[in-house]
């Protein structure tokens, strides 16, 4: 993928998960979503297991498993499903994915030109702070839009 197209998909993708900037502030019930959205159905845990084909002894198993993360987004879907409900899985960035990429860009770009000025300063050529802020966006700006192989490798 060319930096351009990757840019584009970025901001398609970004246009796309902004639908669910509201969802992060959502949090689980506490005693998980399959065992909330069965009490509140009236479904009981073996009417939940024979819709779902399995024992009735799996469905506090299941039930702890989802507070535990230790359940699989397979049973998850499934038993979403028998819940009637539709399983929603994704990744939704804190800010965008525009803002990491830059957030990250600026990191790199102020590592690279920390080691640049100390030799700059040697060699009495440091440059003002102005020009050092100018450098550090356009630096910023050109990994941002090139998104080298390597902007992620600084543990910044």
């Amino acid at each position: 993928m060319t930096p351009k197209q990757r840019q584009a998909a970025r901001q398609q993708l970004d246009k796309t998960l902004s639908l669910f900037g509201s969802a992060k502030r959502i949090q689980p019930p506490v005693k998980g979503w399959i065992r909330a959205v069965r009490e509140v159905l009236g479904m009981s845990g073996t009417q939940l297991a024979k819709r779902l084909g399995v024992s009735q002894p799996r469905i506090p198993k299941l039930e702890q498993d989802e507070l535990s993360g230790a359940l699989t987004l397979k049973t998850m879907r499934q038993a979403a499903e028998a819940l009637d409900c539709v399983f929603i899985y994704g990744l939704v960035p804190r800010t965008s994915l525009e803002d990491t990429i830059r957030a990250q860009a600026r990191k790199v770009a102020g590592e690279r030109m920390q080691r640049v000025s100390h030799s700059m300063l040697l060699e009495s050529q440091a440059l003002g702070k102005e020009e050092q802020r100018a450098s550090l966006d356009a630096a910023v700006d050109e990994l941002a839009r090139e998104t080298p192989r390597d902007l992620w490798d600084s543990k910044a």
